[in-house]
Order: C-alpha cells, then sequence, then structure tokens
C-alpha cells in the first residue's frame, strides 16, 4: 500500500500511517506515540479522526500526518517504584476458552528459526498473548518472543542445536532492550520488504542500537558462517497477536486500550531471558521449541 506524506490536519494530533478501507474496516497503524492521558478524550478524538464516511466508490484512502492519539503517552504512564521479573519463561496461562476452538494460523512457515524471550514481569508479555488469543477467538502465538534468526533450511536440527548451545560462549548477556518506542497493528504481505508471510498481527515495537546489532551480527555469524546477508538496521518487535488477514479482528485501538490498562507493556526495559530454537516448519500450531539457553539463571 502506497502513502504520501500530508501536512497536519488542523486541530489533529500528528498520525503516523492510518489506514481505513471498505474491504477492511479494521484500523491499522505504526508508531503510536501520542500526548494524551483521558481515556474519553482519546476514544472521541481517535472516532473524530479514523471514522469519515466511506464513499462506496472509494476502495481506500489514507489519513496521513505525523501522531496518533493514544492513551498511552510513555512520558505518564505511572511505574510501580520497584519492579520484579516474574518467570524468565513463564508456562501458559489458563485459558478461557480451549486453544482448539480457536482459528489456527493458516499460512504455512518454514526452517529454524532463533527467538529472544524477553523477561516479564508478572506474565505481562504471556498474559497479553493469552488475552488477545482469547477474546478474538484467534491464533495462540506458543511463546512470546522477538525473532532474531527465520527460516534456517541450511543446517540440520542437531547442527543448529550444537551451534545454539555455544552462544554464550560468545554472547554472555544480549543487551538489554529499552521501552518499546510504541505499538504497532497492521497486516504483512509476503514478499514486501521485510516481510516473510501474509499475516495480520499486533506488537510491542522495539529498538535497536549498536550494541544489538553486534550482537545480531555474532548470532548471524555462528549459524551462517563469515558469509550471510541481513536486513538492516534490525527491527525488533514482540508480538502479542497474530491473526489471517482474511480473518482479521485485531485493532490498533483495542491493543492501545490493552496497553494503557498494563503500563508494564510499554514501560519497562527488558532484559532477554532467553534465547531459543524453534522449528518452524508449517503452520504455527506445529511450531516444536527443539533447544533454549537461558541468559538470567
Amino acid at each position: 500500500m502506497s502513502s504520501t506524506t500530508t501536512d497536519q490536519m488542523d486541530g489533529l494530533p500528528v498520525v503516523s500511517k492510518l489506514y481505513l478501507s471498505a474491504s477492511c474496516p479494521e484500523l491499522k497503524a505504526e508508531s503510536v506515540i501520542s500526548d494524551f492521558s483521558d481515556t474519553e478524550e482519546i476514544l472521541s478524538e481517535i472516532e473524530r479522526v479514523v471514522t469519515p464516511p466511506i464513499q462506496e466508490e472509494q476502495e481506500e484512502f489514507i489519513i496521513e500526518s505525523t501522531s496518533l492519539p493514544s492513551p498511552i503517552p510513555l512520558s505518564r504512564i505511572g511505574l510501580p517504584t520497584t519492579a520484579t521479573a516474574g518467570l524468565a519463561i513463564p508456562t501458559a496461562l489458563p485459558s478461557s476458552s480451549p486453544l482448539s476452538s480457536r482459528r489456527s494460523l493458516e499460512w504455512q512457515f518454514k526452517g529454524l528459526t532463533v527467538w529472544l524471550e524477553l523477561e516479564e514481569f508478572d506474565n505481562d508479555l504471556t498474559r497479553a498473548v493469552e488475552y488477545f488469543s482469547s477474546k478474538h477467538n484467534s491464533p495462540f502465538i506458543p511463546q512470546s518472543h522477538t525473532t532474531a534468526i527465520y527460516g534456517m533450511e541450511h543446517l540440520s536440527i542437531e547442527e543448529a542445536r550444537a551451534r545454539l548451545r555455544t552462544v554464550r560462549d560468545l554472547i554472555p548477556q544480549w543487551p538489554t532492550f529499552a521501552k518499546p518506542t510504541g505499538i504497532t497493528s497492521d497486516i504483512a504481505q509476503c514478499g514486501r520488504p521485510g516481510q516473510v508471510c501474509d499475516i495480520a498481527w499486533s506488537e510491542l515495537t522495539l529498538a535497536t542500537n549498536p550494541q544489538h546489532e553486534a550482537a545480531l551480527d555474532i548470532l548471524y555469524e555462528l549459524f551462517y558462517g563469515s558469509v550471510y546477508h541481513r536486513d538492516r538496521p534490525w527491527k525488533p518487535h514482540n508480538s502479542v497477536a497474530y491473526d489471517n488477514p482474511e480473518t482479521n479482528h485485531l485493532s490498533l485501538l483495542d491493543t492501545i486500550m490493552y496497553a494503557s490498562q498494563n503500563p508494564s507493556l510499554l514501560g519497562m526495559e527488558r532484559r532477554v531471558a532467553a534465547i531459543a530454537l524453534w522449528s518452524t516448519v508449517g503452520k504455527m500450531g506445529d511450531w516444536e521449541c527443539l533447544e533454549r539457553v537461558r541468559f538470567i539463571d
């Protein structure tokens, strides 16, 4: 989907890529940060910005400015004065609906994948994954994660497991992630830059830095050798929900409201608790954890 920058609309805070379409009325956007703190003010402002009438002959239109109304200004989130990490690798929380009754993710994935598993505060990431899956009856992500390498097909499982076991010799502790820069809720299409599947998702958007880039280079060299290619800069994120584009029930507003009620999601720096090797061959329901190395004991 192409877009062009427009001048700031009178009376509106700046908005980053707000899309509406007749075929997909769910809101999709990137980089949610603003100066609003009152929930009622936010809801009325979002309704004013993103719900103009859609003309029948107009399949799609774009409202674009430079910021987005949000109830979660990062500078005003009230955080606890002390915070203790919960389980580094939390177990799944009780579900309000059976996993078997939820939609499956239809995309066929590939290869071996390396995930970073972030530390949690009172299981906040795992709770978010369960909340959105249960609420929308959408596919359940088996482990909260930030993808480092996706879809390796040049190594056997045993070769990849052996290499992962040496990772702490090269990277004793993965650099800490700063507080998320915002929230993204969107639909990916395979073939677009940086997109390897057709999927709807909502995420906590993270930031890279030179230390992260250096650690990722070491990881790629460990698995690929001295000659490898990867996208630069890295665009790390921690997804909290997936869905199929055709049945997508995820929305930016829903994600914003949940984050505003759970401020640790956007308000905490996070260490990397573990690095894990997964088989991501087939659909998400087929994924299997093969090996895990903990950074935090």
